[in-house]
Parts: structure tokens; C-alpha cells; sequence
């Protein structure tokens, strides 16, 4: 019976094929054929469609929209493959939520809440900046588009996780990505230029690099840690080795910044963390001895460059320029955050500012940064209540990972646009969807033990 509709199906195809060839050139009948197959094939399986994302995180290349005013450098609304993709997964997932109601869209979580906040509190602060125009339409739509992109990758991810199988070949493709990544950057070091994320157009973004570096290094390192098998641990080293070069050669001293908690979350979490903890401040302290030179002259370089104009001063301390620049946009944000105080400018409608919470302060006022801050403290709690609860080696190493580099960017943040650079947080929230479904998971696996009936997965609580 199936053979008739099939054949109907490829018919019809065919004729919508031989219409469209002559009206449309070659390369967007590509991306069009090319679309309708990652529709179709997310359709049919969502977990394929995850995996061409998580490949196309950092290995897709960007396309500039327009020009903006004051959003970022004056650089235009980056958009990457992975954009692309994401809508079009994302649009999938729906249809099918709408064909099999079963599934459920928003499963209840611990962050529900707080995104929806965050989320609702831009969307209300960017229309009345496009109302008050203080925000172009096109760029501060694009932008708040962007924002929740990281959202939807949340959500798609704790509605299709079935077991931990499926956790291990996201976290597996997660990392080769990422080893492919380090590898393209150790392939840029002898150029002399810093290291960049490949496919980032004429102007890269290191900082974004080490940010990324970062996040994924404390992952593995995590799992180092509460790793048993000799072969696994292996391979998590050499990962772990193979990411530091790269991350040194980012020049990123935000990235470098972040390293410093990050190394002293996962050393307190240690068995042994005194003797963990203690090795760490000795390393940090003769860091100077082993570091490339380069390295060294960047980190080096904040407090030495000879005096030019612009530089901020404290006492006997000049900044390098660089750096006085973001302290001046810090001094200027606090300063004129105060003629929208409640809900800010809109996202894009201040000017530039190269720090995550003073941008948000701005952007969407007084309100909307306690969002920000409910959204940051949500994640924080259930990362800490999740570590508190599972009992398996693999999922306490992937908790005290993700805590350790959550830490990281935190710090991170305080010199970058950390929490709303979707290269950053596509695999952040990656693995937060992986970090809220662990407890299901576990105790999945403990009832399967006892009985053949696998049962509803029920995540933790909202508080």
C-alpha cells in the first residue's frame, strides 16, 4: 500500500524540480535541495539534525548582514551556517511537536522560569528602543533572534536525550569538534597573528576562541577526573594538552583571567584538593618561568606598554590602551545607564561595550540584568544540586566540568560579550540541557536494573 503514495511523493517532486531548474540558479537550488534534506532528515530523526550542529558550531563560516550603529564595532549582524541550521532544525522540531503532541516542547526545568524572564524582558526593552528609536529594527530584531538561538538548543536537547548512550555521542562530537578546532588554531601559531576560531572572516574574534577553549577543557577535565577506565583517561590528556596551545596563543586575557577560578573550582573539587589546590597556586606563581615568551609579553604588556594617550592611570598603574578602553566603557555605561534605568536602551541600541554586564545593564536596565542574574543564579543552583544528587563517577566528572567552566566564563565575562557570543554558547547550552536530564538518566538506569520498563523521565524540581 506504501508503494503508491512513494511513487505519488517522487512524481511530484520531480515536476516541482523540472519547474524550478529553469527559474532559479544553480547554487540556491542547492541550498534550497539542501535545506529540505536537513528538514526532512531532522524530521525523522532529531538527534541527526543535532549532530550536523554541533559540527557546524565552530567549523561554519559567517556571513555579515548589513552594518550596524554602535552594536558591534560597526562589523554588521554576524550570521553563520549554524544560524541557518538551527532555524531550520528548529522549524522541524516544531512540526513534528505539532504531528506527534506526545513529545512535549518545553519540558518543566529548574531554568524554565528564568529564561522565559530573560527572554520576555528583551523582547519588551528592544520594541520600545525600535518605538523610542534608539534601536534599528533590523539589527536589534537580528540580535534578539540571536540571543535566544542558545535557548532552543536548551530545549531540543532535554526533549530528545533517551539514555546515556545518546549523552556519550553528543559529548564525543562536542570534543572532536573541538579537537579539530585546536588543531586548525596550533596550524595558525607559526603565522605570528593571535589565534582565532576558523571561518571568522577578515576580523577574528580570539577572545571568543579562549572562551570556547576554556568551557570545553574544564568539560574534560571534569571528567578526568571521576574517569576509571586508564584508556579513557589517556585520551582525555592528550585532548586536554592538545588545547592548550591554541588557548595560550588566543592572547585573550579575559580567557586567561578565566583560567585562574576555573583551575581552582576543579582543584577544590579534587579528592585530594589541598595537595590539588596547593600544586595550582605554585604553578600559577612560576607560570612566568615555563610560558612562551609571547605569552608572557601579553599578559605583561597591560601594565607596560609606554605611555600613550588614552591610557587610564590608578596610582603609580597605567593600563595599556586596550584595557583602558574597557574600563572607560565601563565608567561610561554605569554613568548613562541612568536615562533608562528600568529597561535600558534595547539590545543593540547603546553603543559597544566589550563586557558582558555592563552591556546588559544598558541594553535592557535595571530589570532586565536581574533576569540576567536570576538566569546565571538558576544555572548555578542546578548544576549544584545535580552534583549533590547523582551518584555515577561519569556524571559527578561531567557536573564538576561544566561548574568549573560555567565558573571560568563567569570571569570571562568581565571582558567580553561572554553569554551572548553564540559560538560560546551553542555548546554552553548544549551541555546545560545534558547537565539538567543527568538525574533522569541515572535513575533511568537504576530502574532498568530492577524492572524491564523504562519510566517517565521526571527532571528535578523547579525551585
Amino acid at each position: 500500500m506504501r508503494f503508491p503514495y512513494l511513487f505519488v511523493i517522487f512524481l511530484l517532486l520531480a515536476l516541482l524540480t523540472g519547474f524550478l531548474i529553469p527559474q532559479y540558479s544553480p547554487s540556491i537550488l542547492f541550498w534550497g535541495v539542501l535545506t529540505l534534506a536537513i528538514f526532512i532528515l531532522s524530521f525523522i530523526n532529531i538527534e541527526w539534525g543535532l549532530y550536523i550542529l554541533i559540527f557546524s558550531m565552530l567549523l561554519s563560516p559567517e556571513i555579515t548582514v548589513g552594518q550596524t550603529t554602535g552594536a558591534s564595532l560597526g562589523r554588521g549582524v554576524t550570521l553563520r551556517f549554524e544560524d541557518f541550521l538551527l532555524i531550520v532544525i528548529g522549524l522541524s522540531w516544531f512540526a513534528k511537536n505539532a504531528v506527534y503532541k506526545e513529545l512535549g516542547l518545553f519540558l518543566k526545568t529548574p531554568v524554565n522560569k528564568a529564561i522565559f524572564l530573560f527572554i520576555l524582558v528583551c523582547i519588551v526593552s528592544t520594541g520600545l528602543g525600535i518605538i523610542g528609536g534608539r534601536v534599528d529594527a533590523k539589527t536589534g530584531s537580528l540580535f534578539v533572534l540571536k540571543y535566544f538561538e542558545y535557548f532552543i538548543v536548551f530545549f531540543m536537547m532535554i526533549n530528545h536525550v533517551k539514555d546515556y548512550a545518546q549523552v556519550k555521542r553528543f559529548i564525543f562530537c562536542l570534543f572532536l569538534t573541538c579537537f579539530i578546532t585546536a588543531i586548525i588554531g596550533i596550524l595558525q601559531i607559526p603565522g605570528g597573528d593571535r589565534v582565532s576560531a576558523p571561518f571568522e572572516g577578515e576580523t577574528g574574534e580570539p577572545n571568543t576562541l579562549g572562551g570556547y577553549l576554556l568551557f570545553i577543557g574544564c568539560i574534560a577535565a571534569g571528567l578526568l577526573n571521576k574517569a576509571q577506565d586508564q584508556k579513557v583517561r589517556k585520551l582525555l590528556i592528550f585532548f586536554i594538552i592538545v588545547l592548550i596551545p591554541p588557548f595560550l596563543f588566543t592572547h585573550s586575557r579575559a580567557s586567561y583571567l578565566g583560567l585562574v577560578p576555573a583551575c581552582m573550582t576543579l582543584g577544590f573539587m579534587a579528592k585530594r584538593r589541598i595537595i590539588i589546590l596547593g600544586l595550582l597556586i605554585i604553578s600559577f606563581i612560576l607560570s612566568p618561568l615555563f610560558l612562551p615568551t609571547p605569552v608572557k609579553k601579553r599578559i605583561l604588556y597591560t601594565f607596560t606598554q609606554p605611555k600613550e594617550a588614552g591610557q587610564v592611570t590608578i596610582g603609580d598603574i597605567h593600563f595599556d590602551t586596550s584595557t583602558s578602553a574597557r574600563l572607560v566603557s565601563w565608567r561610561d555605561a554605569l554613568k548613562n545607564w541612568s536615562k533608562y534605568p528600568i529597561l535600558g536602551y534595547g539590545v543593540t541600541g547603546y553603543l559597544f561595550v566589550d563586557a558582558q554586564y555592563p552591556r546588559v545593564l544598558n541594553e535592557i536596565g535595571i530589570v532586565g540584568f536581574i533576569a540576567f542574574m536570576y538566569l546565571l543564579f538558576s544555572i548555578f543552583k542546578l548544576v549544584l544540586n545535580n552534583l549533590k544528587n547523582v551518584k555515577t563517577p561519569h556524571f559527578k566528572g561531567l557536573c564538576i566540568g561544566f561548574l568549573a567552566g560555567y565558573i571560568g566564563l563567569l570571569a570571562h565575562a568581565l571582558g567580553a560579550n561572554t553569554f551572548i557570543i553564540v559560538r560560546i554558547m551553542e555548546p554552553f547550552w548544549f551541555f546545560v540541557g545534558i547537565i539538567t536530564v543527568l538525574p533522569a538518566l541515572e535513575h533511568q538506569t537504576s530502574s532498568q536494573l530492577q524492572t524491564d520498563e523504562v519510566p517517565r523521565r521526571k527532571f528535578a524540581p523547579v525551585s
